[in-house]
């Protein structure tokens, strides 16, 4: 690669990488995996940055090597993981509603596939347009569309689960109380 392309690359990077890691924050929850991530798609990418002939699409470019690299590692995990029914709770630090919020949809999205969160993540959060997703995931737009919609409904069954597990631990917390008060 040309020193030109280089430093091209280096400059990309330096006014780049908050956003980008946001973006790779967004596809994996562990704050360390995510720049463990981006790493990984930026050296990926600096192999191939000469044959980007249009920078401006540097951006689409390195999501998709993201999100390959993130199915790629999902693939590979262990399989002595085992799926439970309920997640354990979210610890959080910050009191502030909006932090839960955010911590809360951030351990929600773990149920959703991978190509479902990738989905997701760049409809939602990334706010592209459906035929943006579906040329940076590789698919249809009507894919993207049905593969929204089902992970949509199975945030909304994880959320109203957890609502229901909630409530249901307040009520006994409340009857305890009053046993204690008799």
């Amino acid at each position: 690669m040309a020193h030109g392309e280089v430093l091209e690359f280096e400059e990309y990077v330096r006014t780049r990488q908050d956003a980008l890691l946001r973006s790779a924050r967004r596809l994996v929850p562990d704050p360390v995996d995510a720049q463990d991530l981006l790493q990984t798609a930026l050296v990926r990418t600096f192999g191939r940055w000469d044959g980007i002939a249009d920078k401006r699409l540097a951006d689409a470019y390195l999501r998709r090597v993201m999100i390959n690299t993130r199915t790629e590692w999902w693939r590979a995990r262990k399989l002595e993981e085992v799926p439970t029914e309920q997640l354990p709770d979210a610890s959080i630090d910050d009191s502030t509603e909006q932090h839960a919020d955010r911590a809360l949809l951030m351990d929600v999205l773990k149920v959703l596939a991978p190509k479902q969160r990738s989905v997701v993540v760049l409809r939602h959060w990334e706010q592209m347009s459906t035929e943006e997703t579906a040329a940076a995931l590789g698919m249809s737009a009507g894919t993207v569309k049905s593969t929204l919609h089902r992970a949509l409904a199975r945030l909304r069954e994880e959320l109203e689960s957890r609502d229901r597990h909630e409530s249901g631990h307040r009520v006994l917390e409340r009857e305890e109380t009053e046993r204690c008060a008799a």
